[in-house]
C-alpha cells in the first residue's frame, strides 16, 4: 500500500480508504452486520421467558472453589436451551422443574460470562411471575400453580 493521498482534491480518496479500513475492525463489523443479535439466544432482547428443564451445579473458575447453582432453561420464543445462574442464598430451592422463569443478561464485559462462571451469561429474576429476590429474602411465599 502506498502513501496516503494529500492535497486539495483528496477527500473522496481518503473517505473511501477509511471506509475500507473500518471493516478490519472487529467491533465495527459486529455492529454493522448486527452479529450480536443474530448469535444471541434472546435475539437482542433484555429479558425472555422460559421453562426450567433441570437444575445443575457449575464449578467456579480459579482461584475460587464453589459450586454455583444453575438451571437449564428452554426459551419459549425460539426453543433454545441456555444455562442460567440462580443468584442468592438458597435461591435454587425456590426453583423447581417445569417452573416458568424470566431470565435476563448478567451483564459481563462485552456480553460475555461474568465473574467466575464459565459459559453462564444469564440469571433468573422471576419464578412463576414472582420476584426471585423477594422469595429468597422471605418477603413473599411461592405461589401454588
Amino acid at each position: 500500500m502506498g502513501k496516503k493521498v494529500t492535497g486539495i482534491n483528496a477527500a473522496k480518496k481518503l473517505k473511501s480508504r477509511r471506509k475500507k479500513a473500518r471493516w478490519q475492525k472487529k467491533w465495527y463489523k459486529r455492529r454493522i452486520l448486527n452479529l450480536k443479535a443474530k448469535s444471541d439466544p434472546l435475539r437482542g432482547a433484555h429479558q425472555a421467558k422460559g421453562i426450567v428443564l433441570e437444575k445443575f451445579q457449575r464449578e467456579a473458575k480459579q482461584p475460587n472453589s464453589a459450586m454455583r447453582k444453575c438451571v437449564k432453561v428452554q426459551l419459549i420464543k425460539n426453543g433454545k436451551q441456555i444455562g442460567v445462574f440462580a443468584p442468592g442464598n438458597n435461591a435454587i430451592k425456590m426453583i423447581n422443574e417445569h417452573d416458568e422463569v424470566i431470565v435476563e443478561c448478567i451483564g459481563g464485559k462485552m456480553g460475555r460470562a461474568k465473574g467466575d462462571l464459565a459459559g453462564i451469561r444469564w440469571q433468573v429474576i422471576k419464578v412463576n411471575d414472582q420476584s426471585l429476590n423477594a422469595l429468597v429474602r422471605g418477603k413473599i411465599e411461592k405461589g401454588r400453580r
